[in-house]
């Protein structure tokens, strides 16, 4: 195949936000939770502390700026009263008790601050990854962009065609649902890409602001872990069809695997106060079912080596702590430990969705790789669907 990867260029929300601020909110807003004495140990079994969001937290949880009585509306509301016998004093302090009341904000007033938010971050990360590659916004000859949570038309691909300057005949490829698999499935497109044209260059940009599935009136037990879970990043990174002297990876080989029949396992689901991530407990075993087929793939593409294989790397984003425990304990016996160091420590600070696994890549390049070491990256995202790409250090 002969993709060549530049270093990718990660821009974490600039606003920390603490597991105890999520949980003091939580308390405030949700004293009578069944689940409310539990959440400690909830909280503490994640294995994350803080993350950064590209908005602040008070942002989030924030009421929107309408009355509280939207529906029916206070007309409807006073007729009502009225018919039930209601004096007019007595509807009158009810109508405005009920006005008084915060109501949740809009998927308007949610999403157009995160989005203006995403496009900031990903010109920027943008910037920074041409920047390192040593290449100019002319240079550009197809830019890939993923970015599930905050829905837009145009979306990010055209908005970073105009910030960019990138020119006119830039092939755009918006891949706005791939989700937490858009790192690894952007690289399998660019690979093919730079296959069919050695020539090309290609820009890969990912931005998600996953805090945008926040959704303080939600007090449900999952409400709450998707609380706790989720990270805002902005990654890019570059990839070409000839090594340059910036590359630092290769790659070889990619897989994909879908699971029929799982669309409902996790996924999106949009209401009036915004985006709900909506999560099922059998997710975390059909993901695994992907990583037993990704194994047979490895084992079938080196069953003919000289020596027997294994990576030397394993820089993987399944979504959780589960999944990572699964794979660990699923790998052969005589693989090393630590392949999945540099996906943990990404996890600690929240989950990144389709910006993962460039994130981890970054955190394994920042920590210096022989040339030769062998990689697999991997992912799987709510549909079920997984991709896998194997490659070498430069």
């Amino acid at each position: 195949m002969g993709a060549y990867l530049c270093p990718p260029v990660v821009m974490q929300g600039e606003h920390v936000v603490k597991t105890d601020e999520i949980l003091a909110e939580v308390r405030g807003r949700h004293p009578q939770a069944p689940w409310l004495p539990r959440i400690d140990g909830i909280a503490a079994s994640t294995g994350i502390e803080s993350r950064g969001w590209m908005l602040p937290l008070a942002a989030a949880a924030a009421p929107g700026s309408g009355p509280g009585l939207r529906i029916p509306g206070a007309g409807p509301a006073r007729t009502a009263l009225a018919r039930s016998g209601f004096t007019d004093g007595e509807v009158n302090r009810a109508i405005a008790a009920l006005e008084a009341i915060p109501a949740p904000q809009t998927v308007q007033e949610r999403t157009a601050p995160a989005w203006a938010a995403v496009q900031t971050y990903a010109e920027r990360a943008a910037r920074e990854a041409l920047r390192t590659a040593g290449l100019e916004a002319a240079d550009v000859d197809c830019l890939i962009t993923s970015h599930s949570t905050t829905p837009a038309l145009p979306g990010l691909d055209l908005s970073l065609l105009n910030r960019l300057d990138l020119r006119g005949d830039v092939l755009l490829l918006p891949a706005t649902q791939w989700a937490c698999i858009a790192g690894t499935r952007s690289l399998a497109l660019a690979a093919d890409l730079v296959a069919a044209d050695p020539d090309r260059v290609v820009l890969v940009v990912i931005a998600e602001a996953l805090s945008t599935t926040y959704q303080p009136a939600d007090d449900t037990l999952e409400s709450l872990i998707v609380r706790l879970l989720f990270a805002d990043t902005a990654v890019a990174v570059v990839v070409t069809g000839r090594p340059r002297a910036e590359s630092i990876l290769r790659l070889d080989a990619v897989w994909h695997h879908t699971l029929p029949g799982t669309m409902d396992l996790h996924r999106l689901v949009t209401r009036e106060d915004g985006t709900h991530f909506v999560m099922d407990r059998r997710g975390p075993r059909a993901v695994q079912e992907t990583v037993a087929e990704m194994w047979k793939w490895l084992q079938a593409r080196h069953q003919d080596d000289d020596r027997p294989w294994h990576p030397d790397l394993l820089l993987a984003h399944p979504g959780g702590t589960r999944v990572l425990e699964y794979m660990e304990q699923t790998m052969p016996d005589d693989w090393p430990e630590g392949l999945l160091a540099y996906s943990r420590d990404s996890y600690t600070t929240g989950n990144r969705g389709g910006a993962a696994v460039l994130d981890i890549l970054r955190r394994a390049h920042d920590d210096g790789q022989k040339s030769g070491s062998r990689t697999v990256l991997y992912a799987a995202a709510p549909g079920l669907t997984a991709t896998a790409v194997e490659g070498e250090w430069l």
